[in-house]
């Protein structure tokens, strides 16, 4: 059962985690943002997503339909550049870890189940669940549960026991870099909605067939942001 199960679970988990994805990328804005207590309702979302989704893929499609993946790229795309409006509107508040009481920075901090809700929607709308279940994590499971509902119990365990202790380091991490200078945190959070907006577009892109030009529409909207950031003000240019 270990070397068969218990191995391959720890190690999808392992790479599921260590490897940064939209999810991360949302408990890392969120831990920096909203602090570790609800960037944790965040990683525990798809244990509320994940048994639709693996019941789904794993006992009756097996597969979706192309058209299916690429509306859920879609949705998971528009998604994840809603959070990244978000976390940019919060980031020019200047909302950081706790609640302050100026009533700007406080319209920046989100209610637990606004948070909760977020995470289930990514889960949902992200195809990296649906594709993970039905290409390597779910043969495995209906090959443990050929010998027994044991079996698949304790890979599903060692699988989720893994991924979601992963994902909490990355709260730890996040949680104890709030310590360091704000000027270098503040670059960190900026670094999590740039991720947000590339896996949005990726989605997006990859959806309509057009992946291989995502770097360029992404360094097109880094230019765009930035000229509309930084350009003077009418006021400035004729006071000149």
């Amino acid at each position: 059962m270990l070397q068969q199960f218990i191995l391959p679970a720890i190690s999808f988990a392992l790479s599921a985690t260590t490897v940064p994805g939209p999810l991360t990328a949302y408990i890392v804005n969120t831990t920096l943002t909203q602090g570790w207590r609800k960037a944790l309702l965040v990683v525990l979302s798809p244990l509320i997503t994940d048994a639709p989704i693996i019941i789904l893929m794993t006992f009756i499609l097996g597969q979706l339909p192309p058209e299916a993946l690429n509306l859920i790229r879609i949705g998971g795309g528009i998604l994840l550049l809603y959070i990244a409006y978000g976390a940019w509107k919060q980031y020019q508040l200047g909302v950081m870890f706790e609640a302050v009481d100026d009533t700007a920075q406080q319209e920046g901090i989100q209610s637990w189940q606004r948070v909760m809700l977020t995470g289930v929607m990514m889960n949902y709308l992200s195809p990296g669940p649906y594709l993970f279940w039905a290409t390597v994590n779910g043969p495995l499971l209906v090959a443990a549960l050929a010998l027994s509902v044991g079996h698949a119990l304790v890979f599903l365990l060692a699988f989720y026991g893994t991924f979601l202790i992963g994902l909490c380091g990355w709260v730890f991490l996040f949680h104890h870099i709030r310590q360091v200078d704000e000027r270098y945190l503040r670059m960190v959070i900026l670094l999590t909605i740039g991720l947000l907006v590339w896996f949005g577009t990726s989605l997006m892109m990859s959806a309509i067939g057009l992946d291989r030009y995502h770097p360029v529409l992404v360094i097109a909207l880094a230019i765009g942001l930035f000229v509309i950031r930084y350009r003077p003000t009418t006021k400035g240019v004729n006071e000149s």
